[in-house]
């Protein structure tokens, strides 16, 4: 468990990629072998069941901290989290600390379900005893859930492949799928070699690098390029090898599971085949705005019903791989080739071919560029007729051109603590607009000013506080702000009606006052051009 606990201190403290999966590799080194699997469960969202009341856990601590249930509701808002109120709240115990394993502990949690709610006081208090500060923190968690590490599957896959010596994409393949950390080990779930580890590897994505202020004469003669749209999807490959069919995200996770349509096309495809494009939500002939393929990213299964309201397709752009032969080398021009071949024997609802959009001169494209929005893309993305498919991102041969973000003056009126190194300012902010009268929150931002600009907003929030609700404070309207964001579309969950897309803050209008934010007409005005 103190291991344990290091890590999520170590994870919490820095923003760094390395550090961040130095700091994995380390535990997966030196932790014990059912240790690391529940690791691997947690940060895979594999967690126990809660068997305790955060009601009841709350009072318990209150008596054991010796205090008025009052004052640990004022210590909860101002901290704003549960199990770092209680960890900083119970008293530090002169009884020797346990060394028992983070397996053991949460085994200790699964017994004290079907105890009575006095005997689940006892056994508690007397576990708290036994840990420390950060062990408590991380003791809690476990018990109530909310987990926000900031660790990716893409971070502690390459860690355990570091640790391990075994490809990360094969690392990624093993995790997958239905497996109990009570009743599988390390070496079972991560050492032993399956005949299929191989027959699902992916190939590393080719990324393009965004055009710089719309200087796209620079690429040369228009003939020697290729333009498509940019669809607002997730990039991914399909592989078909051994009759099975694997799905990766372009964050390198296998979603295979998760896209039942998709599986049922690649059916369709010649064993050997190795796919390029983007999962996109797509119904009655368009696609369907990304907050439908959000219901289903953070699903493992999709029912009957999200299968429904929010099918997917695969907008095909490339191939990769054909009757098992590597053919990334070739030009891009003769694997499109290839790809137009073999859709003409795939007939499936999902499956749809990237198509050309024709141009004869780059200032003809600029004025095709403009009605991206109306066709649902996000721009152009531009592609040299003679280029193999490279890895990573490299300039030269792709290019991304996309419209420029739609923006909203907006008025900030709550605030909220950040986490990691932020956890001690305001750094999360809800925007609003005019509705008349009456401002009305449309948005919500933490990236996109300075860390000058934080600590001053910062400052304003404490000393412009209204009231408090938790961790959130309402703060003066009096703050104006820039906000930039990629779409907008109708919503039922938000007061305002509309919900953006990538909302992110562009700058600081610290010359306009709040006066002149924008207004609910202006985004209403938005939606109907837009959506």
């Amino acid at each position: 468990m103190k291991l344990f606990a290091e890590l999520i201190t170590q994870l919490d403290q820095s923003n760094k990629t390395t550090d961040k999966v130095n700091a994995l590799k380390q535990y997966f080194s030196k932790a014990e072998d059912k240790d690391k699997v529940w690791a691997l469960a947690l940060f895979t969202g594999r967690r126990p069941r809660r068997k305790v009341n955060s009601t009841l856990l709350k009072q318990w601590t209150s008596e054991w901290a010796q205090i008025p249930y009052w004052l640990f509701e004022e210590s909860y808002q101002t901290v704003g989290d549960l199990a770092e109120t209680i960890a900083l709240l119970l008293p530090t115990s002169e009884q020797t600390q346990s060394d028992q394993s983070l397996t053991n502990w949460i085994n200790f949690l699964v017994t004290i379900g079907p105890l009575s709610n006095e005997q689940k006081e006892e056994q508690l208090k007397k576990a708290y005893s036994q840990l420390s500060q950060q062990e408590r923190f991380v003791f809690t968690k476990l018990m109530t859930g909310g987990w926000r590490l900031g660790v990716s599957q893409n971070l502690f896959t390459r860690a355990i492949a570091e640790v391990t010596e075994i490809d990360k994409a094969v690392i990624a393949h093993r995790i997958m799928g239905n497996w109990n950390p009570s009743e599988i080990s390390f070496q079972e779930l991560i050492v032993t070699t399956n005949e299929n580890d191989l027959a699902s590897r992916p190939y590393p994505f080719f990324l393009a690098y965004p055009i710089e202020n719309n200087d796209v004469e620079s690429l040369g003669k228009p003939d020697e390029w290729l333009a498509e749209w940019k669809w607002d999807g997730i990039r991914g490959q399909i592989v078909r090898r051994n009759n099975e069919t694997f799905i990766w995200s372009r964050g390198e996770e296998l979603v295979t599971d998760k896209y039942p349509e998709l599986v049922d096309m690649a059916q369709s495809l010649p064993d050997g085949t190795v796919l390029d494009g983007e999962i996109l939500p797509f119904k009655d002939g368009e696609p369907l705005p990304f907050a439908a393929l959000q219901k289903r990213i953070g699903r493992k299964k999709a029912g009957k019903k999200l299968l429904k309201e929010a099918p997917v397709i695969f907008k095909v752009y490339d191939i990769l791989e054909s009757n098992y032969k590597d053919i990334r080398k070739q030009s891009l021009e003769e694997r499109k080739k290839r790809l137009q071949k073999l859709s003409e024997d795939i007939k499936h609802d999902a499956f749809e071919l990237s198509t050309a959009v024709r141009f004869n001169s780059w200032k003809e494209l600029s004025e095709l560029k403009k009605e991206a929005r109306k066709n649902k893309a996000e721009g152009f993305m531009l592609k040299a007729q003679n280029s193999p498919y490279e890895v990573g991102r490299k300039k030269g041969s792709w290019w991304k051109w996309k419209v420029a973000p739609l923006t909203i003056d907006g008025v900030l009126i709550y605030a909220q603590k950040g986490h990691g190194r932020r956890a001690n300012l305001y750094t999360d902010y809800t925007f609003a607009v005019w509705n008349k009268e009456e401002l009305i929150p449309f948005a919500k931002a933490y990236s996109g000013l300075t860390d000058k600009e934080i600590n001053k907003v910062d400052s304003f929030v404490k000393r412009h506080t209204k009231e408090k609700f938790g961790p959130v404070r309402t703060v003066e309207p009096q703050l104006v702000f820039e906000i930039a964001f990629e779409g907008i579309q109708t919503s039922k969950r938000h007061k305002s009606g509309i919900a953006v897309r990538f909302p992110r803050i562009n700058r600081w209008r610290q010359d306009k006052p709040k006066e002149e934010a924008n207004t609910l007409e202006d985004l209403q005005y938005m939606l109907e051009v837009y959506e």
